[in-house]
């Protein structure tokens, strides 16, 4: 025969009997001793804290026949044996995660008219309720305004944000909380007496720890250590099942954060891992130990537990760290612990929290300044505020100063246009602009493309846009011209219409152009 587990062997059958939650055991109490049941309840809270206890508790003694109202529930009468057995007919469990839909709800609300076969209420208990959908929540709604005399419901959920607020309203709401853990430990220590069970009392909280509040999975983790009662259980043990480090790498693991020594670090990781600590479980460690340095030196070693050779460590240690540092290795390793999710290699995110945390906490490293294309000698320029995007990539060595480069030659404009052009075309920003270039000139060292979109001229002396364009210059004309926008009248267009290639040609016109400060009137076609 199968044993029982031991979380439901010590579940327990009495208010009395029950650890913790004093709030919510109080007022049931106070109203079971009254009369003042109420038709609805809505218990929350995490995992484990007892929520489906505690209906059961309140279904036995809202049914119990003994004559002294102090004793409900009893276990005496047969009512309540009926219920510890799992045999009343008038105490029914619905788990919501399995009947989720409409059609489930109807049914219950159907024979909920009918009256209590055995007792005197009708107490359905409704576990993980958050699980209903939209439509069988409303289906819900309906029966708990107007409830039979005889129904109690007793609503259960770990996540009471799904829970719309229209049945919010209609219940008696609990809020079941996380069990402390001396709590747990003296639960713990009380069912190994009874069981017979020898354990060291550092196992004990290191079993409560790992449990992280809920009384059911510590008791689970406990049943799972036991293999043989008549063994004795030592903390070593416990943390060998259980998959906890030692607490010595966690230790030299502190030690080399405080030293900023990354590679010993990762060394006591490995070993961790490698002896077998699961890797959550061991980052969980390392936080609450950074957590103890933390409450040492904000002045509260009272809220840490550890010996008194333990504390002392401690306090030399919170000594060595800086309050940034050590906060910064702490969301570090917290953030680690969410990524322990999967992956093929567990210890990873606990790897990259360490290298985090032994990085000098001096803020920022200097962002290194790209190298110059040229030899030319340059003012230095400052460092980048962001990452160079595909657009200002281009503009990352224009001088922010301008200097006077040499006189540009005409000459040399119109024969390398062609080229500028294809280079501007593949930059996406200027491509929308060269459509609307109508002719150019130069001034000493200044290529003076001209337009007659009074708009676009605006958006291209913008000093992004035009340092994108003397970059497309500076590849095809040289290094050291410069680029200006101007802006045509209606009818300025006629003399700045590009030379003819025989004009181009003539060095002797052309010097008197460049140099002497001629000017050209160029013919139209049909005066030619």
């Amino acid at each position: 025969m199968a044993t029982q587990a031991l979380y439901l062997k010590w579940r327990p059958l009495a208010f009395d009997d029950f650890i913790g939650q004093e709030h919510v055991v109080r007022t049931l109490l106070g109203a079971i001793r009254q009369g003042r049941i109420r038709h609805a309840y809505l218990f929350s809270g995490p995992r484990g804290t007892g929520k489906t206890t505690t209906a059961r508790l309140l279904a036995k003694a809202v049914n119990c026949v003994h004559p002294d109202i102090t004793r409900h529930p009893c276990n005496e009468c047969a009512y309540c044996i009926a219920v510890n057995d799992g045999r009343f007919l008038d105490v029914i469990e619905i788990d919501a995660a399995s009947h989720t839909g409409v059609d489930d709800v109807r049914e219950l609300r159907d024979k909920i008219a009918f009256a209590p076969s055995e007792g005197r209420y009708k107490v359905y208990i409704i576990d993980e309720v958050h699980r209903f959908s939209g439509a069988a929540f409303d289906a819900l709604l309906k029966t708990l305004e107007e409830p039979p005399d005889h129904a109690i419901f007793i609503l259960a959920t770990t996540e009471i944000d799904k829970v719309p607020a229209t049945i919010k309203s209609r219940c008696l709401p609990f809020e079941f909380r996380r069990f402390p853990l001396r709590e747990v430990v003296g639960r713990l220590r009380q069912i190994c007496q009874e069981e017979g069970i020898s354990i060291d009392d550092r196992a004990l909280e290191l079993i409560a720890r790992q449990g992280t509040g809920s009384m059911r999975d510590s008791i689970s983790l406990l049943d799972q250590i036991v293999a043989d009662p008549t063994e004795h259980i030592s903390f070593e043990l416990a943390q060998a099942i259980l998959g906890a480090a030692s607490s010595q790498y966690v230790i030299e693991l502190v030690k080399a954060i405080l030293s900023n020594d990354a590679a010993y670090g990762l060394d006591m990781i490995n070993s961790a891992v490698d002896n077998g600590a699961d890797p959550r479980y061991f980052g969980r460690q390392v936080i609450e130990y950074m957590r103890s340095l933390l409450l040492i030196q904000m002045g509260n070693p009272n809220l840490v537990t550890a010996s008194d050779e333990m504390l002392q460590a401690m306090s030399e240690q919170a000594q060595m760290i800086g309050r940034g540092a050590l906060l910064k290795s702490i969301r570090a390793f917290n953030a680690a612990i969410a990524d322990l999710r999967g992956g093929w290699q567990p210890q990873l995110p606990l790897e990259l929290a360490l290298v985090e945390s032994t990085r000098p906490v001096v803020e920022e490293e200097p962002i290194a300044e790209p190298a110059p294309r040229r030899t030319e000698s340059r003012p230095p320029s400052r460092p980048p505020s962001k990452p160079p995007t595909i657009e200002t990539a281009w503009t990352d060595h224009v001088p922010e100063k301008r200097k006077t480069g040499p006189l540009v030659s005409i000459a040399m404009i119109e024969a390398k246009w062609p080229s500028f052009l294809e280079v501007a075309h593949r930059n996406p920003r200027l491509k929308a602009f060269i459509e609307w270039w109508r002719g150019y000139r130069v001034e000493e060292s200044f290529l003076i493309l001209q337009t007659d979109n009074k708009m676009l001229r605006q958006k291209m002396e913008q000093a992004e846009n035009l340092q994108l364009i003397e970059k497309a210059a500076h590849q095809v004309f040289g290094e050291g011209i410069q680029v200006r926008i101007e802006l045509l009248d209606d009818d300025a267009g006629a003399g700045n219409k590009r030379l003819p290639q025989d004009y181009v040609n003539d060095e002797l016109l052309m010097y008197g152009v460049n140099e002497l400060g001629g000017e050209l009137s160029v013919p139209d076609e049909e005066d030619q």
